[in-house]
């Protein structure tokens, strides 16, 4: 049985977010495998705190360059987005043309916004997605004020899982701090919209009425059972009513990357066009899949994409040296969630930790999450930023330290 890995091996990850980050670190010590990480963006989003980035957090904290974490790896970046996957001939296509040839290909592209076909809100809704859209939000609450010396009459956050709360919770907050920079009033309203009967569908009930007693306490409308029908560039209509807005910010619904639709013939496509993947994560021979884009029971969090991509790399490198490949068995996250200034709600199994302790539970979780990427300096250094500031405003300042 062969112990060696074949020389120049290729292998190929489409994806610069947690699990093919994690994946190229890991699949890059493999001895004689050439690894290529090929992401659309040459900078890795830390999606927990894009939040705080469109409420006066440091943009440092959300985004990193892809050259950084890989300072010290032999991993060959690119900047592409691919389109086209030819299993049989093994190689994938970009939207320019360049072809790659890969020996093992690790899919990982991540979700996209998904608006449901909802009238007006792709054009006229904000997104804190992406840390451009982060940005855009955080520039036009500090423009509405210098432009019109009042904040909206409402700013409604659609979408009750959490993204929409960990938003809700700091902009209740910011919106307070950046007024009274501005010297203008604090008459406004927020409203937190929810489809389902309550917050937090996806968490425990207590889970749920802790942290909307904790938003309530921040002074946030909670509107659940409530459908959004369309927006427009003034308001919102849900359920045959309308709010006034020109701030409606859309966190509730994500897609599969459209790529798996586009190669659905050559791969299996399961619930909500997630893909169907064995247990070693692979969509057939020599593709994985995994993080959002895997039809998995975890998918859709930072920790299970980092997990993935950590099983895969362990795989792949046993694949080469021909040694026994155990299966993979995804473990449940632990999911924190920060409202507000220090209080959090966090869940570990069937302990559950609120306020102050479960605020820390996060903030040691966002250090482990930037250890697992980057090395130890590096992540304490961006972990550090947390109570840095940033507005970009000329009334609000430049970028200050708390």
């Amino acid at each position: 049985m062969s112990t060696e890995v074949q020389p120049h091996h290729k292998i190929l990850i489409i994806g610069g977010g947690f699990g093919g980050v994690k994946a190229a670190l890991k699949l890059c010590q493999v001895p004689n495998a050439h690894v290529t990480l090929i992401s659309q963006t040459a900078v890795f989003s830390y999606y927990p705190q894009l939040y705080h980035a469109a409420t006066g957090g440091s943009r440092a904290e959300a985004v990193i360059p892809l050259t950084q974490l890989f300072a010290a790896a032999a991993v060959e970046l690119v900047t592409a987005t691919i389109t086209t996957l030819n299993a049989e001939a093994k190689t994938v296509t970009a939207s320019d043309g360049q072809e790659f040839a890969y020996d093992e290909l690790v899919l990982s592209l991540g979700s996209v916004t998904n608006y449901f076909g909802i009238a007006g809100l792709e054009k006229f809704a904000y997104n804190i997605k992406t840390i451009d859209g982060a940005e855009r939000f955080k520039q036009h609450l500090h423009q509405q004020l210098i432009a019109e010396r009042r904040p909206d009459v409402n700013y409604v956050v659609v979408g009750g899982g959490a993204t929409g709360v960990e938003l809700s919770g700091a902009l209740a907050e910011y919106l307070h701090q950046i007024t009274t920079k501005h010297g203008v009033t604090t008459n406004f309203r927020i409203d937190l919209v929810e489809a389902s009967p309550r917050l937090l569908p996806h968490s425990s009930a207590r889970t749920a009425a802790k942290v909307k007693r904790r938003l309530e306490r921040l002074g946030i409308n909670i509107m659940t059972g409530a459908e959004v029908e369309a927006e427009t560039a003034e308001s919102l209509q849900i359920k045959g009513q309308s709010i006034a807005s020109r701030t409606v910010v859309w966190t509730a619904g994500v897609a599969n990357n459209p790529f798996y639709q586009a190669n659905a013939s050559v791969l299996n496509l399961g619930d909500h066009g997630k893909v169907t993947v064995d247990d070693h994560m692979q969509a057939r021979e020599s593709v994985y899949v995994i993080g959002d884009n895997a039809d998995t029971k975890y998918a859709g969090l930072a920790q299970t994409a980092v997990a993935d991509g950590t099983f895969v790399a362990a795989d792949i490198a046993r694949k080469l040296r021909g040694v026994t490949r155990p299966r993979y068995h995804q473990s449940a996250p632990f999911p924190v969630i920060p409202i507000g200034d220090r209080w959090a709600a966090a869940t570990i199994g069937p302990l559950e930790f609120y306020g102050f302790g479960g605020w820390m539970l996060r903030r040691l979780g966002d250090f482990v999450a930037y250890a697992d990427i980057e090395s130890l300096p590096g992540a304490l250094k961006v972990w550090r930023l947390d109570g840095r500031r940033e507005d970009d405003c000329p009334i609000c300042g430049q970028p200050t330290a708390a």
